[in-house]
């Protein structure tokens, strides 16, 4: 059954390898494919020590040529069908996909009470600020400023401490100072778009109120 389902030639390992499921070693699968060639139910040809088998082309209806077209023109059309139908998948997978992106009518209801919720409190908030009500004290307010001093003068102090570094290390270096740093993997202030001299307007001088106040 098995050789007459496949219809192509086949050798005992092939047979073998394909029925391991029914644990049949090659040896069994040997003298069943000899016994059944024997017997006239099968065919084998030998190439040297290798033997192929076939089934018997005798036991196949051959379509002529008239059945062979129309075999050609069914199988154009069911290919033409099997297109249309992945298409119309396509187009449900696609349609499926953006509906579960949408949010669902609980989810659109959540969200509208956190906006309305978030508007109410900046409405308070509103409120507090036009009747003139302070919302950080003196004291939270000089307690960021001077963690803000602080961290600028880090800033600073290490910017001094890599420049005199970086000038020692490189004042009789005939190496390029761009290619250098960039082997290095050294990046400065301006190369990640960041400068000291913006962040150093916000501090506050003398009595004068520092921009975020």
């Amino acid at each position: 059954n098995f050789v007459n389902e496949q219809n192509r030639p086949l050798n005992s390992q092939l047979v073998a390898d394909s029925l391991q499921k029914y644990n049949l070693k090659k040896t069994a699968v040997q003298k069943a494919l000899d016994s059944l060639a024997d017997g006239g139910k099968i065919s084998f040809k030998e190439y040297g020590k290798q033997k192929i088998y076939l089934a018997k082309q005798d036991q196949f209806d051959i379509p002529n040529n008239e059945e062979l077209s129309r075999m050609k023109d069914e199988n154009a059309n069911l290919q033409q069908q099997l297109d249309e139908q992945k298409k119309a998948i396509s187009e449900i997978e696609s349609e499926i996909k953006a509906l579960q992106s949408n949010l669902t009518l609980a989810e659109i209801q959540a969200k509208q009470d956190k906006l309305e919720n978030e508007v109410k409190q900046m409405e308070e908030k509103l409120i507090k600020l036009r009747q003139g009500v302070t919302l950080v004290s003196p004291e939270e307010r000089h307690a960021v400023e001077k963690t803000y001093l602080d961290m600028m003068n880090h800033w600073k102090k290490r910017k001094r401490m890599f420049k005199d570094f970086w000038d020692a290390i490189t004042e009789n270096s005939p190496k390029n100072l761009k290619e250098f740093k960039e082997e290095l993997g050294i990046e400065y202030d301006e190369d990640v778009d960041v400068s000291l001299q913006s962040f150093s307007g916000l501090t506050p001088k003398g009595n004068k109120k520092p921009r975020w106040a």
